[in-house]
C-alpha cells in the first residue's frame, strides 16, 4: 500500500510547498505525459505551469521515470508513468468544486513491497528518507483537520476562518474542520 498524505491547499500553500522542494530535484510531469511534454523543476516561479489536477514529481537525482505509452482509449500516444517502479510522488490537487469549496488532495509515493503492486524491491533509500522527511515538514507546518488523518495549510486555514468550506473528495465525501 502507498504510503499517502492527505491534505488541503490552496495556491499560497502549493507555492510554500514547491519552495520546500526547491532544495530537492523534482522534475514535474503530468499524469498522462504527452509526447511533447518539456519537463521542468519544481519551484514556486513555476506554479503556473503545474498541470491542473494531478501531476508527478519525478526525484530525477535519484533515477529516470519508467514510462510505457499508451496503446488504446483517449490517451493513446501518450506516456504513463509506472508509479511502483520509478522515484515519483503523485500530487493530487485540491480544487474548488461548483460550490465554492475546496475540495481534497493528496501526496502519495510507493514504497514498499506489497503483493498488490507486484514491487519486488523496496524503494531506494534516499528516496525514502526523502518522502518522510516530506511528510515530517508537512506534519509541522501544516495544521490538523478533523476528523483525522487530514492535513490543512496555513493559508488554507485562514481562509476556512473566513468561510472556506473544505470537502474530501470521495464518493458522499463528508467535510473537514481544522484543529483548534
Amino acid at each position: 500500500m502507498a504510503n499517502q498524505i492527505k491534505l488541503f491547499m490552496n495556491r499560497d500553500d502549493e507555492r510554500a510547498l514547491l519552495q520546500y522542494l526547491e532544495r530537492f530535484v523534482f522534475e514535474v510531469y503530468p499524469r498522462r505525459v504527452p509526447p511533447d511534454w518539456e519537463t521542468f523543476r519544481a519551484r514556486p516561479s513555476v506554479h503556473d505551469q503545474l498541470p491542473e489536477e494531478d501531476l508527478y514529481l519525478v526525484a530525477t537525482d535519484l533515477g529516470a521515470a519508467v514510462v510505457d505509452k499508451v496503446k488504446r482509449g483517449p490517451d493513446k500516444g501518450h506516456w504513463r508513468i509506472d508509479e511502483v517502479r520509478s522515484p515519483v510522488i503523485f500530487w493530487q490537487r485540491s480544487r474548488l468544486n461548483e460550490e465554492g469549496e475546496l475540495m481534497s488532495g493528496q501526496l502519495w509515493a510507493e514504497l514498499d513491497i506489497t503483493a498488490q503492486t507486484g514491487r519486488k524491491n523496496a524503494a531506494p533509500d534516499r528516496f525514502r528518507a526523502l518522502f518522510v522527511e516530506l511528510e515530517q515538514w508537512l506534519s509541522k507546518t501544516f495544521r490538523r483537520g478533523r476528523p483525522k488523518p487530514w492535513l490543512v495549510g496555513p493559508a488554507t486555514a485562514r481562509a476556512v476562518k473566513e468561510g472556506l468550506v473544505l470537502r474530501v473528495d470521495e464518493h458522499r465525501g463528508g467535510t473537514v474542520e481544522v484543529h483548534k
